[in-house]
C-alpha cells in the first residue's frame, strides 16, 4: 500500500508538535483527521509509531526509524514546491519579505518608490527577529544583520547601516566623555534581545549598568529615547531628522551594521523574486547616505540644537 504525502506530513507534524491538537492546528485540519492518518500509517508500516504519554505523543523505536525517511520525503516535497513555483516566466504574484521592525519600517516608508518597478507584484512585509525558514517558504526573502551558515541560502550584501547614540534635547548631555555617559540613564533591549546591534557598545558606554528601560522593539526604543527615558543606541535612519531626537556624539563605527539579503537558491531565479531583489538593491543604493547617517546634512559631529538652527 502506497503512503501519500498528507499522511507522512501528519506523522512529521505530530512528531514535532507532540500533541494532536497542535498538529491539527498547524496542518489546518481537524483533530480526528490527524489521528486517522497516523492510524493508517501504523497499519501500513505494521508497527506502532507513537507512545501516548499523559501530556504528549513520543516516537517509538519504529517511529524513530521512520523519521529519517519521512524527513527526506519532506525535503523532496519542499524542493518540488519551490521549483514548481518558478515554472512561469512572468514577474507577477506575491513575494513575502521578512525583516526586523526597524528595517520593515524603513522599507514601508519607501514603498511607493520601491513599487515603481513592481507593478504586477504583491508585497507582504513580515516583521520578525527570527530567521524564517526559506526552505519551507515561510518567506521568500530575508533582510538580516547576520548570515546563517546554510548551503541552501544565497546572500547579497545590501549595504551598511550606521548606529549612534540618540537622546531627547532635554536629556542630551553637553559633553560626551566616558564619565558623562556613565552618569546618564540608558534605554536598551531586554535580555532576550541583547544580541541586537549596538547593545554591547551601549553597555560599555553606560559602564556596564543595565538600561533602566528595556524593550524588545526598535521603534519602541526610539520612542523611549524621544520621551526622555534615557539615551539609546539607534540605527541612524531611525534617529536622524526625527523631531524630539538629537544625535549625541559621533557615529559608532565599532557597531557592525551590514545588511544582507537572503534567498533560497531554488527560488532566486523566479522572475518575481528576482524583480524584488533588484528593486531592494536599487533602493539601498539610492538611500546609502541615509543609512550611513549622512542625510539632511548629518555628519559624525553632534547635531546643533534645533533652537540655534532656527535662530
Amino acid at each position: 500500500m502506497a503512503v501519500d504525502w498528507d499522511t507522512v506530513r501528519a506523522f512529521l507534524t505530530l512528531a514535532d508538535e507532540g500533541k494532536l491538537t497542535a498538529a491539527a492546528r498547524r496542518l489546518e485540519v481537524s483533530h480526528p483527521t490527524v489521528a486517522r492518518r497516523i492510524k493508517a500509517l501504523e497499519r501500513t508500516i505494521g508497527a506502532r509509531l507513537f507512545d501516548r504519554l499523559p501530556d504528549r505523543f513520543v516516537l517509538t523505536p519504529a517511529g524513530e526509524e521512520l523519521l529519517a525517511d519521512a524527513q527526506t520525503m519532506e525535503r523532496a516535497a519542499e524542493s518540488m514546491n519551490r521549483r514548481s513555483a518558478g515554472l512561469g516566466d512572468a514577474a507577477e504574484g506575491t513575494v513575502r519579505l521578512s525583516a526586523g521592525e526597524a528595517m520593515t519600517h524603513f522599507i514601508a516608508e519607501r514603498l511607493l518608490r520601491l513599487r515603481r518597478f513592481l507593478e504586477r507584484i504583491e508585497l507582504e512585509l513580515a516583521t520578525s527577529h527570527q530567521l524564517a525558514n526559506l526552505s519551507r517558504r515561510e518567506a521568500d526573502l530575508l533582510i538580516r544583520e547576520q548570515v546563517p551558515d546554510l548551503a541552501s541560502i544565497v546572500t547579497r550584501r545590501l549595504g551598511r547601516v550606521a548606529y549612534a547614540v540618540y537622546a531627547s534635547p532635554s536629556l542630551a548631555p553637553a559633553e560626551t566623555t566616558p564619565e558623562t555617559f556613565r552618569q546618564m540613564p540608558w534605554a536598551g533591549f531586554d535580555d532576550d534581545h541583547a544580541y541586537m546591534p549596538g547593545q554591547s557598545r551601549m553597555l560599555e558606554l553606560s559602564g556596564g549598568a543595565r538600561p533602566i528601560v528595556r524593550v524588545n522593539n526598535w521603534l519602541v526604543l526610539r520612542e523611549a529615547a524621544r520621551a526622555g527615558a534615557g539615551l539609546a543606541v539607534l540605527p541612524c535612519y531611525l534617529g536622524e531628522g526625527e523631531a524630539g531626537l538629537r544625535r549625541v556624539g559621533r557615529i559608532l563605527d565599532e557597531v557592525p551594521g551590514d545588511q544582507w539579503l537572503l534567498v533560497h537558491r531554488d527560488i532566486r531565479v523566479l522572475p518575481r523574486v528576482r524583480a524584488v531583489m533588484d528593486a531592494l538593491i536599487r533602493l539601498f543604493e539610492e538611500e546609502r547616505a541615509v543609512l550611513a547617517g549622512r542625510s539632511a546634512g548629518a555628519d559624525a559631529r553632534p547635531r546643533p540644537r534645533r533652537a540655534r538652527a532656527s535662530a
